[in-house]
């Protein structure tokens, strides 16, 4: 399309230089010379002519193509072939040079998202056949040989290789994978055969949503671009009206019925219209936006709409949730306390009621149990928000949670005070002992918090289900100013609503959860934030931002990211008005001619849209 584009400019070009050269030493007739003029000028700018009139035909009237029409008709009018042509033909390379910079900056984050697997070989009928992804079902058997993408979410049966998951995350560094092994859409098999048995279809696989939430972040508009779309809509029809007025009101009084004084003011009109082009503006703003979402893209970082990255730069409170968050969630079973019974039977009695829970904790029990438990062993089971698990277990009522489970149980048990999370147990009504579970900090969550504060955080919060022993501990070793523990979710919502009345009237709330258990806080703060998972569909639906690689650190890349993105946007809108203002007032007293008009009016869009470009770079400091 570029090339069509840029081929069609430079035989306008070729055309226009032939009727100047025409004009100056053939002595031809003046229709002629006109003919050979308007040929020129409708090679370079047709499109532009058609794109008017279409649009007038459909009531929209006011945009930069009527504003070029009537421009350049009105200099043929008064007989300024060259300057006609001129101001199309100039007009025309700094749209071509603006689709190319839109062009460049979309390709860029095409290639950061690259993640779309063009293929899947899958295994049908003892033979494997290549198609189409989106043609595989669940519970396919695919083949991904070294150096493919996997294209399909789905569960290593066999083989043990290493995946590229920087696609995904932004990390480099391999992840192993063997027999049972989770694996996702968009990584790249790099070491052996692999073969995956497909849990989900094409639509609903982890590459398919992301590709989604990049293609339309564009839809949700920030503030900013909302502002200009509304300004540009009453700014041409107010610039169509001063121009008007312009080539009108002057003559009046300066000389009516002289032709040199209607011809004057009419050119200055027009030129008037030229510089008025809200292009740079139009253009540029929603660029800087579009180049901070795929800059952060860059960085393992999926933001759902400028209007989200706009808000991230006013965050002044960041709440941050525990589990997942700033610790790994990878739970380990460290002590086992039983009372009246063996360490064994506990540790089997919490994994058989804790068998169908997806919680960590519970999967670290079944991990410390290392045993299958048997179906036909579970009976009932019902989890209870905020408290744990209650399970019929070889037809007796177990339960297995927090001290509050007990306690609403009205069940004695003996309070356990120790760094961790502690689950207790109870059979029949009756304690049965309790199991000490310890959770890791993530490497980067002491610098993600200072990050934070060296930004210009004024608060930093820790709302968690956790214990509070454990919960301070945390916080005292991270440098977390507030923390508050032992909350159920409304508890959750119930302090951010006491937050939000702390901060100032523009400044933004930051909830920083996993995207599953948090989703009412992550719904109500101004900006929610969530761990990936690699890919977890509960976060990437919830949040407003999602961190691929669960790193916490990212969290002040990101706010670095849209701060910088937030200084472009602004930067380019005071260089548009200050310049065209000052155009338009040269404009208006003649110092300026349509060749000016031009240059000022091309020459402010290229400056824009060169600074928005920079919002795809960020590099931290």
């Amino acid at each position: 399309m570029l090339k069509k584009r840029l081929i069609r400019i430079l035989v306008g070009a070729g055309i226009y230089a032939a009727a100047i050269l025409i004009d100056l030493f053939a002595g031809l007739n003046q229709w002629v010379v006109l003919g050979i003029f308007l040929a020129a000028f409708f090679v370079i700018g047709g499109d532009v002519v058609w794109k008017a009139l279409r649009n007038i035909a459909r009531g929209r009237v006011f945009d930069e193509n009527f504003l070029m029409l009537i421009a350049t008709a009105g200099a043929f009018v008064l007989q300024d072939y060259r300057e006609g042509v001129a101001v199309m033909l100039f007009y025309q390379m700094g749209e071509l040079f603006q689709d190319y910079a839109v062009d460049r900056s979309r390709k860029s984050i095409a290639a950061l998202m690259d993640i779309a697997p063009e293929f899947a070989n899958v295994m049908r009928g003892g033979k494997l056949e290549t198609v189409d992804p989106e043609e595989v079902e669940a519970g396919e058997i695919i083949v991904v040989k070294p150096g493919e993408k996997i294209p399909l979410d789905g569960v290593v049966t066999e083989g043990v290789s290493f995946l590229d998951t920087s696609a995904l995350t932004g990390e480099s560094v391999p992840r192993e994978v063997r027999p049972q092994s989770s694996v996702l859409s968009g990584c790249i098999n790099s070491t052996a055969v692999l073969t995956i048995e497909v849990t989900r279809e094409y639509e609903d696989s982890t590459v398919a949503k992301i590709l989604d939430l990049v293609e339309n972040a564009s839809g949700r508009k920030a503030k900013t671009e909302n502002f200009i779309t509304k300004f540009a809509r009453y700014y041409t029809p107010a610039v169509v009206i001063a121009a008007v007025l312009l080539a009108v009101v002057p003559p009046l009084f300066l000389g009516i019925g002289v032709p040199a004084v209607w011809g004057e003011w009419t050119r200055r009109a027009l030129t008037f219209l030229v510089i008025s082009c809200p292009c740079a503006l139009v253009i540029s703003i929603p660029l800087g936006f579009f180049g901070g979402i795929g800059g952060a893209s860059k960085w393992g970082v999926l933001v759902k709409g400028s209007n989200y990255l706009e808000a991230l730069a006013r965050a002044e409170v960041v709440v941050f949730d525990k589990t997942g968050t700033l610790t790994k969630g990878t739970f380990q079973v460290t002590g086992i306390y039983p009372h009246q019974m063996s360490q064994a039977q506990l540790l089997e009695l919490a994994a058989c009621a804790e068998s169908h829970s997806n919680h960590p904790i519970a999967a670290s029990i079944a991990a410390a149990y290392g045993k299958e438990t048997a179906p036909d062993r579970i009976g009932e089971m019902e989890e209870i928000p905020g408290h744990g698990i209650r399970a019929v277990v070889d037809g007796r009522t177990v339960y297995a949670g927090n001290a509050k489970l007990m306690e609403a149980q009205r069940i004695p048990f003996t309070p356990v005070s120790a760094a961790g999370t502690v689950v207790y147990v109870a059979v029949q009504g009756q304690y049965a002992g309790c199991l000490l579970i310890a959770d890791e900090i993530k490497e980067d969550a002491a610098q993600a918090v200072a990050r934070l504060k060296q930004l210009g955080i004024r608060k930093t919060v820790m709302l968690t289900g956790d214990r509070k022993s454990a919960a301070e501990q945390v916080a005292d070793e991270l440098g977390i100013d507030e923390v508050y523990a032992d909350l159920l979710p409304a508890d959750k919502v119930e302090q951010m609503e006491r937050l939000f009345a702390e901060k100032s009237k523009n400044g933004k709330l930051v909830f920083v959860g996993d995207g599953i258990n948090d989703a009412p806080v992550l719904a109500r703060a101004d900006i929610g934030i969530a761990m990936g998972a690699l890919g977890s569909d509960a976060a990437i639906e919830a949040a407003d931002i999602v961190i691929m690689n669960d790193k916490p650190s990212r969290i002040a890349t990101v706010m670095g990211i849209s701060r910088k993105t937030l200084r472009i946007v602004v930067q380019n809108i005071v260089l548009a008005f200050v310049i065209k203002f000052a155009a338009l007032v040269l404009g208006a007293f003649g110092m300026a001619t349509l060749w000016e008009a031009v240059f000022a009016d091309v020459g402010v869009a290229i400056l824009a849209i060169l600074n928005a470009i920079r919002a795809l770079r960020y590099k931290e400091t």
